[in-house]
């Protein structure tokens, strides 16, 4: 008899500062994926994205995981792990190789990644990604496969990004803890990327913003790659401690009256639409539930969205995107299901603002919203088995590190030399 084939799976656990969620996929031969089952669970035990308490995040992801696990009648053992905390960087480093005018072959290109190891500089933190972005032969920039050609020279950009290394350990210490092996540690940035932009929107230029529970990570893409980004400490649970802050109620009713009442838009009808509160030590007998317009939170909520926005332009402006090539703002995450908030960032931005959403077949609804698009592309990035030169292992040669923003630079002149 034929041994059982064994059925190849790739499970995603995305740990946020609201919530622990997983999901369980099997890759299909037309590269999409099944969806298998699916779970979720309130965070405890985490702030800004950072595990705070060990044994409470550890059981919070073992019963997200088991949930998954009893929809898809299967057991896990090894999964790939998203991270959003703060302390995510992007650097770039460029690499260069002598070709002599000889053909490219395979080797020539193995012999480069493998300097750019190397040139890896993450100065103390803890690398996640190591992505080789275009090629440059002999000066001529924005070769996707250089495979075959012939050159002198044959370099590439390396996009890295890195953390600091206590937060990464700590995820992967509970994620072990719960039983659990890690097969990779992705940052969230990437994994949001592949859910919900396009690949031309990839390739022409678009800013990602996730606005998640506690951080929101602001990053640039460009040449189908991520070549930049920023984490901001700050998300939704600050409009909601603005709101439970202002009104004298508990987080849990304040996060209800963000998402029924709640908006980055005003109207008229605001002044007389009324908002009945529930104070933190609950109302008297006989007396009457303390009320609120619709107005009066919608204020709260735009007063910190102010701040936000703001924080968002000013990294934007850090990451070089501006100009003609600035133009495209996708928000995603959990805070983005705001009412209005496309059109209020796109106000104050002065960019086209569109909502991101999974681009998942499959996905059940409940977890098809942009809270879900860093769970979704964590099950893409698992699947697609892209190549990471952290797995490329030996000595290098000719080195040099790359200006803060020169591969955004260069990524956007070729692409405009090619439309």
């Amino acid at each position: 008899m034929a041994p059982p084939q064994v059925r190849k799976l790739v499970t995603a656990v995305d740990i946020g500062s609201s919530k622990v969620c997983a999901l369980i996929a099997e890759p299909e031969e037309n590269g999409g994926l099944k969806i298998l089952g699916t779970g979720q669970r309130e965070s405890r035990g985490i702030r800004r994205g950072f595990i705070a308490d060990m044994e409470r995040t550890e059981a919070t992801v073992r019963e997200a995981v088991e949930q998954a696990e009893r929809i898809a009648a299967t057991n896990i053992e090894d999964v790939f792990v998203g991270f959003s905390a703060g302390g995510l960087i992007s650097t770039v480093a460029n690499v260069e190789v002598e070709i002599g005018g000889d053909r490219i072959e395979r080797d020539d290109i193995d012999q480069l990644l493998t300097v750019g190891r190397d040139a890896i500089d993450p100065q103390g933190r803890m690398v996640l990604h190591a992505l080789p972005a275009l090629y440059t032969l002999d000066g001529l920039q924005g070769v996707k496969n250089p495979l075959g050609l012939h050159a002198d020279k044959l370099a590439v950009d390396i996009h890295v990004v890195a953390a600091d290394p206590a937060p990464v350990r700590n995820l992967d210490l509970c994620v072990r803890s719960a039983h659990l092996g890690v097969s990779a540690i992705v940052a969230s940035p990437v994994a949001a990327g592949k859910a919900c932009l396009s690949e031309e929107e990839r390739e022409l230029g678009v800013a990602l913003v996730e606005l998640g529970g506690g951080v929101t990570n602001v990053s640039v893409f460009a040449g189908g790659m991520l070549v930049g980004l920023k984490s901001l400490q700050i998300g939704g649970i600050d409009i909601t401690d603005d709101i439970a802050s202002a009104f004298g109620t508990r987080r849990t009713e304040a996060e209800r009256m963000k998402c029924f009442y709640g908006s980055a838009s005003t109207s008229p009808r605001d002044n007389h639409d009324m908002i009945e509160l529930v104070p933190i030590a609950g109302g008297e007998d006989g007396t009457e539930a303390a009320r609120i317009t619709r107005a009066q939170l919608i204020a709260v909520i735009r007063q910190r969205l102010e701040h936000l926005t703001g924080e968002i332009a000013n990294a934007l402006k850090e990451l070089g995107f501006a100009g003609p090539f600035g133009r495209q703002v996708v928000l995603t995450g959990g805070a983005s299901e705001l009412k209005g908030i496309a059109d209020y960032a796109q106000g104050v931005l002065g960019r086209a603002v569109r909502v991101g959403r999974p681009k998942l077949p499959g996905l059940p609804e409940a977890h098809s919203g942009p809270a879900f698009s860093t769970l979704a592309g964590l099950a893409q990035f698992a699947a697609s088995d892209e190549l990471d030169l952290r797995q490329v292992m030996a000595p290098g040669s000719i080195v040099r590190k790359a200006e803060g923003d020169s591969l955004l630079q260069r990524l956007i002149a070729a692409f405009r030399t090619q439309y």
